[in-house]
């Protein structure tokens, strides 16, 4: 796959022939609805035959070969070239593709068939799967799921279940709960029998525990429980996981951050999810929902106190519109990165990328009057973030989370790694 950004006036017959492909295959790749309407700043994946590259615009050599992970050295012999320093737009270059293996994960919130048809879909690319959620009840026992047509999908892909557990909800914090919890010994004892019930009893290979805004003063028995967790799962053969809100210190304060402590966490559980996104809160103003030089910096934390063997790179797929100026207490409208570009298209607009949080956006003035501002995904966005699982050596990549279609990524993430089945 190679990545097209949409020059003012350019046709999709004109980028077809540049690229000398049928306009078809790139319609089916980025599965556009209108083949007639472009906007510029728009990026599409082109599908090229195997190792095959045309240089962009203002490109080199260094770069081509950070995203494909192979050696400036490598492309010069390659393509014979006499002097690296002198590539220009539109040059066609062989690339020696090195993929990496890594692990993919992927939430789910859609259940029964709907979500089982998500995973039947899109299962050659997962190595584990996590359906959110079981809620952890105050008496140690847990909510229902209706997840036997996910599992059935989950076993014909050959996808690892892994039970996911949380305090929260959609309309309470969790906080006090997780205290009653993690304070009492037979509490947690209760729960982590009934996790071990339903894994046996329905298949379920590993568990996820995501408990979040934990007390500060509950961090220690959220340690002790996590080990309690391992000591009971690991002798029945399952592994044991978490979640981990994105902290940049471990002196971070905050009811988001205190209790979650990375140096522990890292040593007891077999992996780590992090939650590297959320900074475009639905309810707070526009901006980037996962920008990258955020996310640098809580890498550059979590690699110093966690292996990297046990890291899980989190990757939002969704998109948000926001109204405005930006109102305290306004939510944001969230939907995929597909509608996002048909907004853009329905709307006119000319999208924008933000070189800093490596993230694309536009803004446009819907029928009523009202001015809008959306940040979404898109194929150089997730491109850079594969780009930072690579050079941060990872384990792999976790999806918050499916049912918001994104065509442009799963290419991608097949173009950049081999996915490890674990089963």
């Amino acid at each position: 796959m190679q990545i097209h950004v949409v020059r003012p006036g350019e046709t999709l017959w004109l980028i077809s022939q540049r690229y000398d492909i049928p306009m078809t295959e790139i319609v089916m790749a980025n599965e556009l609805e209108n083949t007639n309407k472009l906007v510029p700043g728009m990026a599409l994946v082109i599908p090229t035959s195997s190792g095959t590259y045309y240089v962009q615009s203002g490109e080199n050599l260094a770069e081509i070969a950070q995203r494909y992970g192979t050696t400036i050295q490598e492309i010069v012999r390659a393509n014979q070239l006499q002097n690296p320093n002198r590539i220009v737009a539109g040059m066609r270059l062989t690339i020696p593709i090195h993929k990496p293996a890594i692990d993919v994960n992927a939430y789910t919130i859609n259940t029964g068939e709907t979500g089982a048809r998500e995973l039947q879909e899109l299962g050659r690319y997962l190595t584990y799967w996590m359906p959110f959620v079981y809620s952890v009840q105050e008496d140690g026992s847990l909510s229902t799921l209706d997840d036997t047509a996910m599992l059935q999908s989950a076993a014909a892909e050959q996808i690892v279940p892994v039970i996911a557990i949380t305090n929260f909800s959609a309309t309470a914090a969790g906080s006090g709960l997780a205290h009653t919890i993690l304070s009492s010994p037979e509490l947690q004892e209760k729960v982590l029998t009934n996790v071990l019930n339903v894994m046996k009893e329905k298949g379920y290979k590993g568990l996820n525990v995501d408990f979040e805004n934990v007390f500060p003063t509950d961090r220690e028995n959220y340690n002790q429980f996590l080990q309690r967790a391992v000591e009971r799962l690991h002798p029945e053969g399952f592994f044991v996981s978490t979640a981990l809100a994105p902290k940049v210190s471990g002196e971070q304060q905050g009811l988001l951050y205190e209790a979650h402590d990375y140096e522990a966490q890292g040593k007891i559980v077999d992996f780590v999810v992090l939650m590297t996104y959320e900074w475009g809160y639905r309810f707070g103003p526009p901006q980037a929902i996962s920008p990258l030089n955020q996310i640098k910096r809580v890498l550059d934390y979590a690699v110093t106190v966690i292996p990297r063997d046990k890291i899980f790179f989190g990757f939002q797929i969704y998109s948000r519109d926001w109204l405005v100026p930006h109102e305290q207490g306004q939510e944001a409208e969230t939907f995929s990165s597909q509608e996002a570009m048909r907004r853009a298209i329905q709307y006119g607009a000319t999208i924008q990328y933000d070189p800093i949080a490596q993230s694309p956006f536009f803004r446009y003035t819907d029928a009523q009057g009202r001015n809008h501002e959306v940040w979404f995904e898109d194929a150089r966005s997730a491109q850079a973030k594969f780009t930072m699982v690579k050079d941060y050596n990872l384990r792999g990549i976790s999806y918050w989370v499916l049912g918001y279609p994104f065509p442009q990524n799963w290419l991608l993430l097949e173009d950049n790694f081999t996915i490890r089945k674990r089963v």
